[in-house]
């Protein structure tokens, strides 16, 4: 059976999830927009999407999928905890956001079949984001690379943090390695994406989605090798070539590695520890325990969590980081127990690359590119809609002999 292509406005569906997810708050951009004006645009993105969505698949077809069943659940704990307003309207707004979110991903499931389609959408999408990056760096380079971030690399054009341009830069470099590999696409095409890529992933400085990137393409290309001649020697060479750039370059990259940080600031890493232990010691109710404060803007006492658990169990409680746990937990059984093939690997690494942010990104329990990166992976996962068996051909009727033609009249 021939795979049902998505119709074209799909492309269109996942860029604007894709969009809803940049967020409104990071670096000071080269003309001053307003954070509402962002707002505005951001979720009228996701009401746009929501609204293709259902005229694309008006018959409501979906595929089932326990991925996009836990994200319903993860509603649950998130408007149990909203509606007490612990933390403003806000929290019924966010969880608004999530239920449009979720139900714009039971609609584009129609679609998913383990097919490449949806990979390329996300790669042209985000590597739209860093053209536009790109653009203000080159526009205004003190904008881009402002010293209250450190000289690290930001958004001039929309506000982008250093880690949010390194998160897409790192994810883009891996599923376009994995096409290269599988011949998928051209060499080329995938140094088009891949150096640039990688130049603004090193001027971000990220060091997590650095780890995320060799750390998911490890996995990745392992479970490859079985399979395939390509992946075994570009393994190999890559040990070969990391090898001798440890031994070369070591103290650039310790220097890189650290970014001008002294020893304690960067073991309690960069302070996000001090406000984890703040999180941890503050007294809850049972409620709070188990349904959290409701959907916030991940910060606790005026400071970013950055850890996808700890926000996770702030705002949605001990429920909300079981059901988290059971999409990793899902997805990874998953993954384990597809035949070796390219949409195996790219599910690995993009579940491999989200479990190793969660731990200094915050995102898991609400609208975010984590959760885009895991439908992804959910979409890899998914096996072709069965085939219907083609119907009888109908029995030829026995010729009717000459006489019944042309009954005499008595």
């Amino acid at each position: 059976m021939e795979r049902e292509l998505p119709p074209k406005g799909v492309g269109i569906v996942w860029a604007l999830l894709a969009l809803n997810t940049l967020g409104s708050a990071g670096a000071k951009t080269v003309i001053a927009l307003p954070r509402s004006l962002i707002q505005l645009a951001t979720m009228g993105a996701l009401v746009v999407a929501f609204a293709l969505a259902l005229v694309l698949n008006f018959r409501l077809r979906v595929r089932p999928s326990a991925f996009v069943f836990l994200l319903t659940l993860l509603l649950v704990p998130s408007v149990i905890s909203s509606v007490n307003l612990a933390v403003g309207y806000g929290a019924l707004f966010r969880c608004t956001r999530l239920a449009l979110f979720v139900g714009t991903l039971w609609l584009v499931s129609r679609w998913w079949d383990g097919g490449l389609m949806f990979v390329r959408y996300h790669i042209r999408m985000y590597f739209s984001v860093l053209v536009l990056v790109a653009a203000g760096l080159a526009v205004s380079p003190g904008t881009a690379m402002p010293e209250y971030y450190g000289g690290r690399l930001v958004g001039a054009l929309w506000p982008l943090t250093p880690p949010q341009i390194g998160q897409y830069a790192a994810v883009i470099i891996g599923l376009t390695v994995l096409l290269l590999l599988s011949r998928r696409t051209t060499g080329r095409s995938a140094a088009l994406v891949i150096v640039p890529s990688l130049v603004l992933l090193a001027m971000t400085h990220t060091r997590t989605a650095t780890l995320g990137l060799i750390i998911g393409l490890v996995l990745a290309i392992g479970s490859l090798i079985l399979t395939s001649g390509a992946a075994r020697r570009f393994f190999a060479w890559a040990v070969v070539c990391a090898t001798v750039a440890a031994v070369a370059f070591s103290s650039a990259l310790r220097t890189w590695f650290l970014r001008g940080q002294s020893q304690e600031n960067f073991s309690n890493l960069t302070g996000r520890a001090k406000v984890w232990d703040a999180l941890l010691d503050a007294p809850r109710t049972t409620t709070q325990e188990l349904f959290g404060v409701g959907l916030g803007d991940k910060s606790f006492g005026g400071l970013p969590i950055d850890n996808s658990w700890l926000a996770v169990y702030n705002e949605q409680g001990l429920v909300g980081v079981g059901i988290v746990a059971g999409v990793f937990l899902v997805l990874g059984s998953v993954a384990l127990l597809r035949p070796p093939s390219l949409p195996r690997a790219g599910a690995i690494f993009l579940i491999s690359y989200v479990a190793i942010s969660s731990y200094t990104e915050a995102g898991l329990g609400d609208a975010s590119p984590y959760l885009l990166h895991l439908a992804l992976a959910a979409s890899l996962l998914a096996l072709p809609a069965a085939a219907t068996p083609p119907p009888e051909p109908a029995l030829p009727r026995p010729p009717v002999p000459p006489r019944a033609q042309h009954p005499e009249v008595v």
